[in-house]
């Protein structure tokens, strides 16, 4: 076993004393249950959590995909094209002063309460920070590289990618887990959000 993994057992089991530690100095059981009884209720309920985890899943990645893939395909059409970047690099922009949350009315309107409204609310959120973070890295190649490609009749994306910085990853690293998030969660019966709720209200 490595340091690291070491070091990251030995804090959780360090948790999970403290943990087991405070269940035992008086804490009611609905405020802090203990480490077995959330053991207990997993297993139990370990059929119902799979499937509202694999609803959640599908709906994180597919907006993590689409909004990957349209933030990717603007990047590069706003390198390729000064003009373009011209006219939609400000509406981009301006799209962010928008609360994400205050879309989510229209989202429901325009796609109902199934999975396209979820789907298209993760992708909003990914899609500036993608788009960004791509434009950025692909904007600071260095400029030699991109002419010798179209003058060798290469490819715009195998020039760049390989010469662009750490920027272009950036973005779908920090934001998968915020679209899954922020996501609607009424209307759907069939994810995470839906199962939260329902525990709330069973335990209040």
């Amino acid at each position: 076993m490595s340091a690291k993994l070491f070091r990251a057992a030995v804090v959780f089991c360090g948790l999970l004393l403290l943990w087991w530690l405070a269940t035992r100095s008086g804490i009611p059981a609905f405020l802090l249950p203990s480490p077995e009884a959330v053991a207990s209720a997993l297993w139990v309920n370990r059929a119902y959590l799979g499937e509202h985890t694999l609803i959640t899943l599908s709906e994180i990645l597919s907006g993590l995909a689409l909004g990957v893939l349209l933030g990717v395909i603007l990047a590069l059409c706003m390198i390729v094209s000064p003009r373009l970047q011209r006219w939609l690099m400000p509406l981009v922009l301006t799209s962010q002063a928008i609360p994400v949350f205050a879309l989510a009315p229209l989202l429901v309107l325009w796609f109902g309460f199934g999975m396209s409204a979820k789907v298209m609310m993760a992708v909003l959120v990914i899609f500036f920070p993608v788009t960004s973070a791509f434009f950025d890295g692909l904007r600071r190649v260095n400029h030699d590289y991109l002419d010798l490609a179209r003058t060798m009749g290469g490819l715009f994306w195998r020039a760049a990618a390989p010469r662009s910085p750490d920027g272009c990853p950036s973005g779908p690293r920090f934001r998968p887990a915020d679209g899954g998030r922020r996501r609607p969660h009424r209307g759907d019966h069939r994810r995470m959000g839906r199962f939260s709720r329902r525990i709330g209200l069973r335990d209040a």
